[in-house]
């Protein structure tokens, strides 16, 4: 794929902080072509798997920018704070699509969801296990014996694969429920703790140290990237009703409008960092400036470059992400999938169809052009 690229319009300060919101129809969200006010635009329902936050700019900055209006769509992002399961919500009709890790929904296919990755955001994961530097703890056949944090909610199969891969049984580690911050590894009742790149890595960063009064620094950490362990898995996808994309024009013809201002809403937050911290925090983040424009940052990373083309799912690694949730057994000696899932588990077919529906229009859509830039972190995220 050839793609061009452009700079999108920057947004001017914070003005749009008054005008945002979620809920931008009243609809019934089926993705039929229909509005319920007989207006001109489909109502769509996107399900969040977190509250909002830079890890999902590219959707705000959709709808902010007026993306999602351009291709005759009327989107309501839901957020969540863990009270909804976002392949749950698609599975039972309360929304169109939704966001959420690929091995979360592996596990909910083999019961029984019918749902289809439409579209893999996140190349790279971006979880990370992270100790005290003089800890001893420097890769994943360290973990034995230690107490291991892990936020559970299925964010840990990960550690449970790394450590297959490493030939170490689950009971060999403790498992410590961690809460969605650092405090627990920081009070030392963790020897390591779960994080993800582009947010609790940055609470660390962002506290002080008592013994210097000082911000901690990188060189106070051990860190393990589980990007570059076996048990690496693919994170945030777009997920979608198998049932109806097989049978619905109007759902498969909107699944690539939506695809479409999608893939606009994440070029601009590559581009604009800035502007995209500025529009998730006026769409209800609850985190500082630094911290949101880490968060951005960070995600960006995650999605770029994308050589193929955002959003396409590349092969090898589902099959390795699959290959570990196979292989991935909890301290309860609980196995997360136990069969290859359906061929229809994935598709690249509308991606693939966004993508080129937006060829001409001068897009960096592979990430060639991407640099990321320089976060100062401030003492509690300010």
């Amino acid at each position: 794929m050839n793609h061009s690229r452009r700079r999108l319009a920057t947004v001017g300060g914070l003005a749009l902080a008054a005008t945002l919101a979620f809920t931008a129809c009243s609809a019934s969200g089926d993705g039929s072509g229909e509005t319920d006010g007989g207006g001109d635009l489909t109502p769509v329902k996107l399900q969040l798997q977190w509250l909002p936050q830079g890890q999902f700019a590219g959707y705000f900055a959709a709808q902010e920018l007026g993306y999602f209006e351009e291709e005759g769509l009327e989107v309501e992002i839901i957020p969540s704070g863990g009270d909804i399961v976002p392949q749950d919500a698609l599975a039972n009709g309360d929304v169109d699509y939704a966001i959420a890790w690929v091995p979360k929904v592996l596990g909910s296919i083999e019961q029984g969801a019918n749902l289809t990755d439409i579209a893999q955001i996140f190349q790279r994961s971006g979880t990370l296990q992270v100790s005290w530097a003089d800890s001893g703890i420097e890769s994943v056949a360290d973990f034995e014996g230690k107490k291991i944090g892990s936020w559970g909610f299925g964010n840990e199969w990960e550690i449970f694969a790394a450590m297959a891969a490493e030939g170490l049984d689950s009971t060999t580690v403790q498992i410590i429920t961690q809460d969605f911050n650092m405090n627990a590894f920081l009070q030392g009742d963790i020897d390591a703790a779960q994080a993800m790149t582009y947010n609790e890595y940055a609470q660390l960063l962002e506290a002080v140290n008592p013994d210097t009064g000082e911000l901690y620094t990188e060189d106070d950490f051990n860190v393990i990237s589980y990007e570059d362990t076996e048990g690496a898995m693919l994170q945030d996808a777009i997920w979608a009703d198998t049932a109806r994309l097989e049978s619905d024009e109007a759902y498969q013809d909107t699944t690539v409008k939506f695809l479409k201002a999608v893939i606009k809403g994440w070029v601009y937050a590559a581009e604009n960092p800035e502007g995209a911290s500025e529009i998730t925090i006026a769409a209800g983040s609850g985190w500082g400036p630094s911290h949101e424009l880490w968060m951005v940052n960070e995600t960006n990373k995650l999605i770029w470059p994308s050589p193929d083309g955002i959003g396409i799912i590349d092969e090898a690694a589902w099959e390795k992400t699959v290959a570990g949730a196979l292989a991935a057994v909890n301290e309860a000696g609980a196995h997360l999938i136990t069969e290859e899932p359906p061929a229809t588990a994935w598709s690249n077919e509308w991606i693939q169809q966004a993508l080129d529906e937006l060829e001409g229009e001068d897009l960096d859509l592979t990430g060639e052009g991407f640099e990321p830039i320089d976060v100062t972190l401030e003492e509690g995220g300010n």
